[in-house]
């Protein structure tokens, strides 16, 4: 009888004891499993990520930052400030000409220069001594800004009732301009060396008018002193204006 008890204590030691070794196995499968499967995860987050900071030019031919928003703006900072930097190499936008004309210190519009009339210049007449029977006219300006003197005079001896004869080959290259304080000069021949001429006659009175751009009358009229009584016929004749002297009594 004691045997059998001894016995039946004995299995179920040992019962016992295989639950436990089973029990502890499972515990430490258990255990074991997760471990790996921290430790899976552990060395998932671990791991480095890869980089997509930037992308070689090979990829894509330029290089893009690793901040979305500046791929996506493709300014970066800039497009949350609503303004983007400049551009390397990029031209200021040109000023207004009147803001250019303002920096210059010159006006916005250019202006031509005036026509010569009587106001803004001096008139005189002398005579020469060659060719003979001939004077010199002299206009100049008095004004305090250019002027043009265009074509030729128009002159009145006396109380004249026509004009006097143009010398055409005396036709300048180009409109005469004369800045304050220049002169030009017509040749006025006024009675033929020859005594060919007709209706002759003397006077102390002249006035001259100068000419418009349209070949009108620029102004009124001006008395020119003489000095002395002038003999004219009906060869008077005048030249264009002329910026030499010497080419004005050429003729």
């Amino acid at each position: 009888m004691r045997d059998l008890r001894f016995r039946r204590a004995a299995r179920t030691s040992a019962l016992g004891a295989a639950a436990l070794i089973a029990a502890l196995s499972l515990t430490a499968c258990q255990s074991g499993g997760t471990e790996r499967a921290d430790g899976s995860g552990d060395s998932a987050a671990q791991a480095p990520a890869e980089d997509t900071s930037a992308v070689t030019a090979a990829d894509t031919g330029k290089v893009t930052t690793g901040n979305p928003r500046a791929n996506d703006s493709g300014s970066g900072d800039a497009a949350d400030s609503g303004s983007s930097a400049a551009k390397p190499g990029a031209r200021p936008a040109a000023k207004p000409a009147a803001e250019q004309a303002a920096d210059s210190g010159k006006g916005g519009t250019r202006t031509s220069p005036a026509t010569c009339t009587g106001v803004n210049t001096k008139l005189t007449i002398t005579s020469v001594r060659r060719p003979v029977n001939h004077m010199l006219l002299t206009v100049t300006n008095t004004g305090s800004k250019s002027c043009y003197a265009y074509s030729y005079p128009f002159l009145r001896f006396g109380e004249a009732q026509s004009v006097p004869q143009i010398v055409e080959d005396s036709v300048p290259q180009s409109v005469i301009v004369l800045a304050p304080g220049e002169s030009a000069y017509t040749g006025v021949m006024t009675s033929s060396a020859d005594g060919s001429g007709t209706g002759g006659y003397s006077t102390k009175d002249l006035t001259v008018g100068l000419q418009g751009r349209d070949g009108g009358s620029a102004g009124p009229m001006v008395d020119v002193p003489l000095g002395k009584k002038v003999y004219v016929d009906s060869t008077l004749a005048v030249t264009y204006w002329q910026t030499d002297v010497d080419d004005a009594l050429m003729y």
